[in-house]
Order: structure tokens, then C-alpha cells, then sequence
């Protein structure tokens, strides 16, 4: 049997995974970060996107989007908290198009820097959606 680590992701609204999983992979600021078991402690900002987990009795990797938070690990367990996760499956491709779209012309008719910078942060979270939409397919076939 393989090795196991504890994996719980919290967002705002619900506990969205919580169980062993061979390893992970989540999109930390600096880039995608993988932890396995017995990794060192860490923690660090996570930007919006994809973190993959491999469940010791599926053959596939399961995705779930989360849109930044923070990444603990500690020996034994890994913990996500983010404002928002939302997992591979239930991802809304024609909202996230929308919410990309109206990020992007919100960039163009902008009033504030602070408009601004909330239409960036709304753009970079949809198009995370985007990729997390297109990695799932590509693992579906």
C-alpha cells in the first residue's frame, strides 16, 4: 500500500474534500507546489487555479478549483482554505466565459484603480476557471 497523507480543502461555504490522497498538487504564488507524504512543513498563499489529488484507490487524479487562499502542511496532513473551491465536476463553463467577459470590459471602462484591480482579480479568477475546465476534459478524453 502506498503512502497516504490527510488532505481536508475548506472554502467559505462547506468542507469540499477531506481524506488520504497519495499527493497533491496546488498552485501556490510562486508556482505549482506538489507535497507528498512526509513532506516538510510549509505554508504558503495560493493563487486561483486547479489543485490535483491523487486518491490512493482511483486511477485518476481528481481536480478541484480553488480561487487563492492558503496551503498548511503539517506532518501527516495538508490543509486548503480558500474563499472559494468548487470541484472539477460542477465548474460552469458558460458562467465562467461570462464572468470573464464582463471582467475584461469592466478593465476597458474603468473609473478607479481600485475598479481596476477588482476587474483584474475577477479576470485571473475566470480564467483559472477556464483552465481548470480544459485540464478536466483533456483528463476525461
Amino acid at each position: 500500500m502506498a503512502m497516504t497523507i490527510h488532505v481536508d480543502i475548506v472554502s467559505a461555504e462547506a468542507s469540499i474534500y477531506s481524506g488520504l490522497a497519495e499527493y497533491l498538487v496546488a498552485p501556490a504564488e510562486m508556482g505549482e507546489v506538489g507535497v507528498y507524504p512526509r513532506h516538510t512543513p510549509l505554508l504558503t498563499r495560493l493563487k486561483p487555479g486547479s489543485v490535483r489529488i491523487k486518491s490512493p484507490d482511483k486511477a485518476e487524479e481528481e481536480l478541484i478549483y480553488v480561487s487563492g487562499g492558503i496551503l498548511e502542511v503539517q506532518p501527516g496532513v495538508v490543509t486548503i482554505l480558500s474563499d472559494t473551491a468548487v470541484r472539477g465536476a460542477d465548474l460552469d463553463e458558460a458562467r465562467a466565459l461570462e464572468a470573464k467577459r464582463q471582467a475584461e470590459e469592466a478593465m476597458k471602462n474603468r473609473t478607479s484603480l481600485m475598479d481596476y484591480a477588482y476587474a483584474e482579480a475577477e479576470l485571473a479568477e475566470a480564467v483559472a476557471q477556464l483552465a481548470a475546465i480544459q485540464k478536466l476534459r483533456k483528463t476525461r478524453g
